[in-house]
């Protein structure tokens, strides 16, 4: 089993991955984990190293190669980041929204964050400048657009959910059994039954 969580900024996809891959034991990668890495290693913001990534691929290139292998030579594991559906492609891909003050709330009160706010407003001005950044960086490299919710079985908004509440409905559509070509859900019902909540 393998299960790609990708989305927006704030949504909640590392957290909830964390929680699935723990319930289903699985093991977890978080992409977003190694390229703050880099960025401090290299004693920049995840801004600025994302900045640099809209003209030297590098940035986004080592954590891409990375994820590639593990599709080739792995299974069993959860990974969370905004292209893991494309370089691990025969996974569960689920996207994960939320609505961008409910966003900017969540990375403004993250006490594990590595990048601090002053203020919700600043926080949400950089939440849409990665967004801004993610978008061009991608189809710059790969063509695509890393929201399009089409490339998704699962699409989920989580503005009115807890992170356990995300991870039990996903692993319920798990149980369920029903998608295309005998996966685990599609994007028409767990996005029918999210935007209810």
């Amino acid at each position: 089993m393998i299960i790609t969580i990708a989305g927006q900024a704030g949504s909640g996809k590392s957290t909830v991955a964390r929680i699935l891959a723990a319930r289903l034991n699985l093991r977890h990668y978080s992409m977003g984990d190694m390229r703050r890495k880099m960025a401090e290693a290299r004693g920049m913001t995840l801004a600025q190293l994302n900045k640099v990534g809209e003209t030297n691929d590098f940035t986004d290139r080592e954590v891409d190669e990375f994820q590639a292998r593990l599709g080739r030579e792995e299974d069993d594991f959860v990974v969370d980041g905004r292209t893991s559906w494309y370089f691990v492609p025969h996974s569960l891909k689920v996207y994960l929204e939320a609505d961008i003050s409910r966003r900017a709330d969540r990375v403004f009160h993250d006490e594990r964050a590595t990048e601090r706010f002053a203020s919700l407003e600043e926080a949400q001005q950089a939440l849409e400048q990665r967004e801004s950044s993610d978008r061009a960086r991608y189809r710059k490299y790969y063509g695509i657009d890393v929201h399009d919710r089409a490339h998704f079985d699962i699409v989920m908004d989580t503005s009115t959910l807890a992170p356990e509440e995300v991870a039990a409905r996903i692993v319920g559509t798990l149980r369920g059994g029903t998608g295309p070509a005998g996966r685990a859900g599609t994007s028409a019902g767990p996005r029918d039954a999210a935007g209810d909540a």
